[in-house]
């Protein structure tokens, strides 16, 4: 195989792979399908000049280059971000509609605030349908009172 026909071979191969990489991210195949690539661009235009030397320097730029490229890019979509979950200090204060009637010392009640569901109690009795507001969490319940 001449140099021209393997280098045509291996930037197909590193398209493939970059391609590869696009469609699914982080299978880390951009390095391995950038320095093909640069490998095979190489051979299309050096022929049979590219020498083992150059061939070695070309790899070693283009796996640190394409390696920092890709750790920068992975670090920037994949910022960490704490999970997001509910907290009883997050919804205090906020409004809810009773959607199974609250009774005092009672886990049988139930409201409905910002789409979540949560167990509910108060002071009295309060009826489906009225709208609650939180006034704070207690164990896996929330303590609520009708909003006047």
């Amino acid at each position: 195989m001449d140099m021209f026909t393997l280098g045509v071979l291996l930037v197909v191969i590193g398209l493939i792979l970059l391609i590869l990489e696009v469609h699914t991210p982080g299978f880390f195949i951009a390095i391995p399908g950038t320095i093909i690539l640069v490998l095979g661009v190489a051979m299309l235009f050096m022929g049979d000049n590219l020498d083992v030397t150059t061939a070695s320097v070309l790899v070693l730029i283009s796996a640190v280059g394409a390696s920092a490229v890709t750790l920068s890019f992975y670090k920037i979509i994949g910022k960490s971000e704490p999970p997001t979950t509910t907290t009883f200090d997050r919804l205090v204060g906020e409004h809810g509609i009773v959607i199974s009637k609250i009774k005092p010392n009672s886990l049988s009640g139930k409201v409905k605030v910002n789409s979540e569901i949560w167990s509910a109690t108060a002071d009295h009795i309060i009826e489906e349908g009225t709208e609650v507001i939180v006034l704070k969490g207690e164990g896996v319940h929330l303590k609520v009172r009708e909003v006047k």
